[in-house]
């Protein structure tokens, strides 16, 4: 079930961009049915045992989902974000999201994780959980 919190986030987002978000949070929250969702850094995301997963956040011009271990994903689709092993996808319409592809991601982020819940701790490098 998705928290209060982020369907208030979905729906403070503009027009355009909130059924983008309400079925990116729906395929999520039954993607990762385990899955503790929260707003994270001002942003819906969806842990597994306290690591990131996946999240979502509105960008100028659209939608970004950002998969926290998704530079190791097997399904192609998601490009490098940033410096560690975070992979993303932007939307600017729901006909943008591949439903297929986003569920084989969201089988990938169950199966593959890098340990961001402890990246501080190991003064930012990054191990192998799965």
């Amino acid at each position: 079930m998705i928290p209060a919190e982020i369907d208030a986030y979905n729906a403070a987002q503009d027009k355009a961009m909130q059924p983008i978000c309400a079925l990116l949070a729906g395929a999520i929250d039954q993607g990762l049915p385990d899955a503790e969702s929260r707003i994270w850094h001002a942003h819906p995301v969806w842990f597994l045992d306290g690591n990131p997963i996946v999240g979502y956040s509105r960008l100028k011009g659209g939608v970004r989902l950002l998969f926290w271990s998704g530079q190791t994903f097997s399904t192609p689709g998601l490009q490098p974000e940033g410096k560690f092993k975070a992979a993303e996808a932007r939307f600017t319409t729901v006909a943008d999201v591949d439903t297929e592809r986003l569920r084989q991601w969201l089988q990938d982020g169950a199966a593959i994780q890098w340990d961001y819940k402890n990246i501080v701790r190991r003064k930012g490098r990054l191990e192998r959980l799965k």
